[in-house]
């Protein structure tokens, strides 16, 4: 249950800003506003002046949440020749992807780009692995204070993204969040309401301001396992991926409802510093090829067209089926990177839209299977099946 502060809630906050912009007509598309973050009329003007922010013209990669009213920013950072990523929705493929326009794109085509058609049209999963160091932080709000304290539509995704990007070290200490509202979303908002797992910005830009918030509250320094439900990790694949990184690493990573967690469950899933045991450092904010899981380089070495001159006393194989015609062996590679499925060995059959996954033993085959259900490529979902690989 979200906190209160006497009468006024998040909720409370939350139906007030999006009753009063449908009724004074400021809502823009998509309309009713109600339950998301809420595009407006002026959203375009109030993103172009990120433009005026240093940060914005020293970064080369930015990542800005997939809503409408932050669309003007997206083609602002592609038109600018940035690294664009953008979070995949509710994280269900992973946890975000890199915009890539076509070779020689126009305005036009820049501005299919920065739309959420285009966002899956022309972008690549981004791995848990690659070296990806974001040095700006754009997200939208419902509500937010000149203090810096925000509120979202109630779902924790910008949470827990921002969250999960500590832990796989593409955020920094220097790491900037700006958010873009209308006047009217700038509001009060009482400190009896913020919560551990709340994510700050550091400015606003609204149509008529741009405002520094000077706000000194720390922001998230990863995930606190303690608070993460099993239903939470079957919903996300790549939390499931990360939780067995940072178990490899030594971390505590018990769950909810796993044995020998006392604690009681709470909503926020991500840790802020004062969450942090004092025997633990602070997780690295800069990636070395010496920290990279050795279970991630499951590829290197490996031909994924031939299974001459190899091992064949593999115990399981994971067949996957029905990929799309134009699917192509780094596209499915990256997929199996992003749910932490990666085999020892893959085994490419185009013609006959399908490949093999090798695996140690029948176990890890079952695991993979399961962490690679619901998985797409393209507009297609792929069948997933066990099989043995025998002696030959």
């Amino acid at each position: 249950m979200e906190a209160r502060a006497g009468d006024v809630s998040k909720q409370s906050i939350r139906e007030r800003i999006w009753d009063y912009m449908e009724s004074h007509n400021i809502a823009d598309f998509p309309r009713p506003v109600h339950h998301r973050i809420p595009n407006f009329k002026g959203s375009y003007l109030a993103g172009q002046s990120i433009r005026d922010l240093e940060v914005f013209a020293g970064t080369q990669e930015v990542k800005v949440d997939p809503d409408k009213p932050l669309e003007g920013v997206r083609l602002l950072a592609l038109q600018s020749r940035k690294t664009l990523l953008v979070p995949t929705p509710r994280l269900r493929t992973g946890l975000f992807n890199k915009i890539i326009p076509p070779p020689g794109a126009t305005k036009d085509i820049l501005r299919k780009c920065a739309t959420s058609q285009g966002v899956r049209n022309f972008s690549v999963p981004v791995g848990l692995d690659s070296n990806v160091l974001v040095d700006l932080v754009v997200v939208g709000s419902v509500a937010v204070s000149e203090k810096g304290w925000r509120i979202g539509k109630g779902e924790g995704y910008a949470d827990l993204e921002y969250a999960m990007m500590v832990s796989m070290g593409a955020v920094h200490e220097g790491t900037l969040v700006v958010t873009i509202v209308h006047d009217c979303q700038v509001v009060d908002i009482p400190e009896a309401l913020l919560e551990d797992h709340d994510l700050t910005v550091d400015y606003i830009l609204t149509p008529t301001r741009v405002i520094a918030t000077g706000c000194a509250r720390p922001k998230p320094t990863g995930i606190l396992w303690s608070k993460v439900s099993c239903e939470m990790l079957t919903k996300i694949p790549v939390l499931r991926s990360l939780r067995e990184r940072e178990k490899r690493a030594g971390t505590d990573v018990t769950l909810q409802a796993e044995p020998g967690n006392t604690q009681q469950p709470a909503p926020s899933t991500v840790r802020r510093p004062q969450d942090r045991p004092q025997s633990q450092p602070a997780p690295s904010t800069v990636r070395r090829p010496q920290d990279r899981p050795q279970s991630q380089a499951g590829f290197r070495g490996r031909s994924h067209s031939s299974l001459e001159g190899t091992d064949t006393h593999l115990a399981a194989t994971v067949c996957l089926g029905n990929l799309p015609y134009s699917a192509r062996v780094r596209e499915l590679k990256r997929a199996l990177q992003e749910l932490g499925a990666v085999p020892l060995r893959l085994t490419w059959q185009g013609p006959q839209h399908r490949a093999i996954l090798h695996y140690t033993d029948s176990a890890a085959a079952q695991q993979a299977a399961s962490l690679l259900q619901g998985l797409r490529l393209g507009d297609n979902a792929l069948r997933v099946s066990l099989g043995q690989q025998r002696d030959t």
